[in-house]
């Protein structure tokens, strides 16, 4: 029987980061979080952001619409409400498929 293959963990990640590119672990993990908070910061205040070679992390609003409460079956009205998406690059879509 073959193995489940796991996603990286955060940890996995700041260690392949720091041998990479010769970082400590204690700064390739700082590098890795700066990045998500600049992120945060930039898709809060511009409603967009993109990372080169991955993709775009962006605020979209959804529309008002009508549901169904699945215990019940009554419909619902579902309010309008801003989602974040990401859209990936061709780039990545091209290295990874």
């Amino acid at each position: 029987m073959a193995d489940k293959a796991t996603a990286m963990t955060k940890n996995e990640l700041v260690s392949a980061l720091a041998e990479k590119t010769g970082l400590t672990k204690k700064d390739a993990k700082a590098a890795l979080e700066v990045l998500a908070q600049i992120a945060y910061k930039e898709v809060k205040k511009n409603k967009k952001f993109t990372l080169p070679g991955f993709g775009i992390l962006k605020v979209s609003k959804r529309k008002a619409r009508m549901g169904r409460n699945p215990a019940t079956g009554e419909s619902i009205k579902i309010p309008a409400r801003n989602v974040l998406k990401f859209s990936v690059s061709k780039a990545c879509k091209d290295a990874v498929l």
